[in-house]
């Protein structure tokens, strides 16, 4: 199976670490120029340093998705530098807090400016340039947003927005013959934190739950397809229905 990305140009946000981390490695590996974007330098010049032993070139561009104008600027150098884009990984997310009571303003507008905002400034700023290239664009869904949960609830409600607004998106960019894909897994193995506070590094052990590798994997291949688009994607451990339902 050709999964070759020669020459494409690809924009991963939470590249710094745990999933989007794999994913640029990935992409790298499939011949991809990858542009890192996150807030954390220090951990992407370190990445891109591992990168470098790939054909591709590598771009690190610290960015805070909440900020409108630095997802803007992100956009515009990685254009200015590759002349365009092929690939969108929207990946950057977050989860604070669990019970809707006892929450705080800040925490819920934390979820909302990441998960939401984050979402829609990339995505917006993207369009016209994976729009010209016929290239893709991924959004990282979630479990979450695809079943109702008593738990962790305003993070569940941003990924139930960004299946529906990527769904939304592929009805408008289909014809310019861009692919629309939504990655949901559950718990991955990675520095992601779940409602106590601890990582899910932390939580489970080797073999308990998908690793970052498996969920970067599906991206790869989503993005790799020509003329088709893989509408939806999950990513469960093998007992996942067997514990929730």
């Amino acid at each position: 199976m050709d999964l070759s990305l020669d020459g494409q140009t690809a924009i991963v946000t939470g590249a710094s670490a745990g999933i989007g981390a794999e994913t640029a490695r990935q992409l790298a590996a499939a011949g991809a120029n990858v542009v890192l974007a996150a807030r954390s330098e220090d951990r992407l010049e370190d990445l891109a340093s591992e990168l470098s032993t790939h054909d591709g070139e590598t771009l690190v561009v610290p960015t805070n998705v909440r900020d409108e104008s630095a997802v803007d600027a992100l956009v515009d150098e990685t254009v200015e530098t590759f002349g365009g884009i092929d690939i969108l990984v929207n990946n950057a997310g977050l989860s604070r807090g669990s019970e809707v009571a006892e929450i705080s303003t800040e925490e819920y507008k934390t979820i909302q400016e990441t998960n939401v905002d984050g979402v829609f400034y990339a995505t917006r700023a993207a369009i016209p340039h994976v729009s010209e290239r016929e290239g893709h664009l991924v959004f990282l869904g979630s479990f979450a947003g695809q079943y109702p949960r008593s738990f962790n609830p305003v993070y569940a409600a941003s990924k139930w927005w960004t299946r529906g607004f990527a769904k939304s998106v592929a009805a408008q960019v289909g014809d310019d013959g861009v692919g629309v894909t939504v990655i949901n897994p559950a718990e991955v193995r990675s520095e992601f934190q779940a409602t106590d506070g601890r990582t899910f590094e932390e939580v489970f052990k080797e073999g308990e739950a998908s690793e970052p590798h498996e969920v970067a994997e599906a991206i790869v291949f989503a993005v790799s397809r020509e003329r088709s688009s893989l509408s939806e994607i999950d990513i469960n451990r093998r007992d996942k229905f067997a514990d929730n339902f």
